[in-house]
């Protein structure tokens, strides 16, 4: 968030920490918003990881992988997101702090910032349980189970390939997906 822009290879901060390190200072103040925004999606997914496991529970032959899976990779997500919200923590008091810090020590935080809040592949697994639980049992509606199906399978590419980032995409477009026709299929009588 705070430091997308700095990967430009002609300007050269990438290749310094010095400069990278003077560059992020400027911006202490997003990476404080990341981690509070990391922190409260996390804490969002793990209540959602919940509820989609009551659902596939209650729709799901006793003593099923499909609810377990679908929640675990929600879970595996929450725990990327809150990882990454520690490391932001660091970053800023290495940012903002009185004790001044090693340009090469904020250049590590950075890419690490810059890489674990991004880390949402773990829901490819939650993404493939729905899809396989509503295609076989019909857990879940028929266009709900084949939409996790196409984002299981984007999220599974965005892991073999070098564009991990990316799968905050499919990712978030799967939960609000499966979490609206859930809340409306839960609201009708």
């Amino acid at each position: 968030m705070a430091t997308g822009d700095l990967y430009d290879f002609k300007t050269g901060v990438v290749a310094d920490n010095g400069a990278l390190a003077a560059a992020v200072a400027e911006r202490a103040t997003l990476v404080w918003v990341q981690q509070a925004v990391c922190a409260v999606v996390a804490a969002c997914l793990v209540v959602f990881a919940a509820g989609l496991r009551r659902h596939l529970a209650t729709q799901e032959p006793a003593g099923g992988l499909v609810s377990q899976i679908a929640a675990s990779g929600i879970v595996l997500t929450a725990v990327a997101l809150l990882v990454g919200s520690g490391i932001s923590t660091e970053l800023y008091w290495a940012l903002t702090g009185a004790q001044p810090v090693d340009p090469d020590t904020i250049g590590a935080h950075v890419a690490i910032y810059n890489t674990m809040a991004w880390l949402w592949g773990g829901l490819a697994l939650s993404a493939g349980a729905v899809a396989l639980g509503g295609l076989r049992r019909g857990s879940v509606g028929r266009v709900v189970a084949l939409f996790s199906a196409l984002m299981a399978l984007l999220l599974a590419a965005t892991q073999v390939l070098p564009v991990q980032y990316i799968a905050v995409v499919p990712g978030a477009l799967w939960l609000i997906g499966t979490g609206a026709a859930l809340a409306r299929r839960t609201a009708r009588p």
